[in-house]
């Protein structure tokens, strides 16, 4: 009878969230595999860095967000997202974290997040654009697939 090997043991999954329905179900899928191996959760929202906004070029804009502003409003943003995630995990008794994180490469953000804070899995969303769509905005969840140094698990 041939040997199998056992299944692996998480311990840390780190789950990057948008707040979209994909990000919640990849949320659902993360907690109930943290809590079938006593893992502990981290969710990460990753944000675009503040762009200032370029000077009047006649389209009409008279208000532009300053830098405080922005980084107020996204952190806002983020913090709702991610405390939703939290109280999901927090009645599934799961250990959660939660990360806020600036860059202009939310794959380069999930990778370096993953290394930072030792996490052996990460469970993930796949929006799943096709054709130009996948080309021009490149997909985020393949580049963590292929830059990421542990298991990568996507969900639809």
């Amino acid at each position: 009878m041939p040997l199998t090997p056992p299944a692996p043991a998480f311990r840390h999954i780190l789950l990057p969230t948008d707040g979209s329905d994909l990000s919640d179900r990849a949320a659902d899928t993360a907690l109930a595999l943290a809590r079938s191996m006593g893992a502990r959760l981290t969710a990460l929202h990753v944000v675009p860095p503040y762009a200032p906004p370029l000077p009047d070029m006649g389209v009409g804009f008279t208000y532009a967000m300053t830098e405080d502003e922005y980084e107020r409003a996204v952190n806002n943003q983020a913090g709702e997202m991610l405390a939703r995630v939290a109280e999901r995990a927090a009645e599934s008794g799961v250990d959660c974290d939660t990360r806020i994180v600036t860059d202009s490469a939310p794959w380069n953000a999930i990778v370096g997040e993953a290394r930072k804070g030792g996490c052996d899995a990460v469970v993930m969303a796949s929006h799943g654009r096709r054709g130009l769509a996948a080309l021009v905005l490149g997909s985020e969840t393949q580049k963590v697939l292929t830059h990421s140094d542990v298991p990568v698990l996507v969900t639809r």
